[in-house]
């Protein structure tokens, strides 16, 4: 290989180790959202179409009645974020040749954090709705809201009552959990909470309930959801926000998937290499009810 085709060499191992990184690690949420291509502006998750119900005939040859369903459409916008690194030499970029080399793995834990705080914001956030996404949907927070004191007599952290309300209230919006994969995030202090219950550890009682601890203790399943837990889950003033959601109410739009280049920087002394990192990404609730706030102190 001749010394001039030895940059565009790194440049390439460097991108390949970020993707199969971020392939092998992903994020706390891949695979728990429906995701979806854009090139516009602006893209359209989906097009809705409300239920509609039969009306029993109750005469012959009356005057046909016309029922009208209502419509709605769900609309997402990009925001662009990245990452800049700098090597100080030529030679400390040869670290690019080993997949697990500090700098692509920094970027590639980087870029899946981000991937996953940008889920983690659209939880709660407003839709965009409407013939243009000019309009907005707030979260529900009057029925679609497990409250911080449900198991308790008073504001308390995560619990079993709290987890089995919150599927309660997908099912009593029509969320077919037969149909649905069903995930919730808890930060570790609600894991520590729900190991705390007897209810969890006791292996007879936790059966019934659908609960699965793994080797190590750690919660993997619950009542038919899978857990995923991340420091990165909502809080406002007063309680964490714990989600729980399925796989259809959450929708990631990709402008631009994660990509990385190195290049020379001439214009800093020393002309080190960039390790630049890049996505153009946004995220969205799809439909109210698939999502469920869940309150719990701290």
């Amino acid at each position: 290989m001749s010394g001039i085709n030895v940059p565009q060499h790194f440049i390439e191992e460097y991108t390949s180790n970020v993707a199969h990184l971020l392939q092998y690690r992903g994020g706390k949420l891949e695979g728990s959202y429906g995701t979806q291509s854009y090139q516009s502006n602006g893209g359209v998750i989906v097009d809705q179409y409300a239920a509609v119900d039969m009306s029993e005939v109750v005469s012959r040859f009356a005057p046909m009645p016309r029922t009208d369903g209502g419509q709605e459409r769900v609309w997402i916008y990009p925001r662009d974020y990245d990452l800049s690194q700098q090597v100080d030499t030529f030679d400390e970029l040869r670290l690019m040749t080993d997949p697990k080399g500090p700098i692509a793995e920094s970027s590639a834990l980087g870029a899946a954090r981000k991937k996953d705080v940008i889920l983690f914001d659209a939880f709660y956030a407003d839709i965009k709705k409407g013939v243009d996404g000019s309009t907005t949907e707030s979260f529900d927070t009057t029925n679609h809201r497990v409250d911080a004191a449900i198991g308790a007599a008073a504001d308390t952290g995560l619990n079993v009552e709290k987890v089995i309300d919150a599927r309660r209230i997908l099912q009593d919006n029509e969320v077919d959990l037969d149909m649905e994969d069903c995930w919730i995030a808890i930060t570790p202090t609600q894991e520590q909470d729900l190991l705390r219950q007897d209810t969890v550890i006791d292996s007879d009682k936790n059966r019934s309930l659908g609960i699965v601890l793994n080797a190590d203790g750690r919660i993997r399943s619950f009542a038919g959801c899978r857990v995923v837990c991340s420091t990165r889950v909502p809080s406002n003033a007063s309680y964490r926000l714990c989600p729980m959601w399925v796989k259809s109410g959450m929708h990631l739009g990709v402008w631009s998937d994660i990509s990385a280049r190195v290049d020379p920087r001439p214009d800093i002394q020393g002309i080190p290499w960039q390790i630049y990192t890049t996505m153009s990404m946004a995220a969205s609730r799809v439909e109210a009810g698939r999502v469920i706030q869940i309150e719990c102190t701290e």
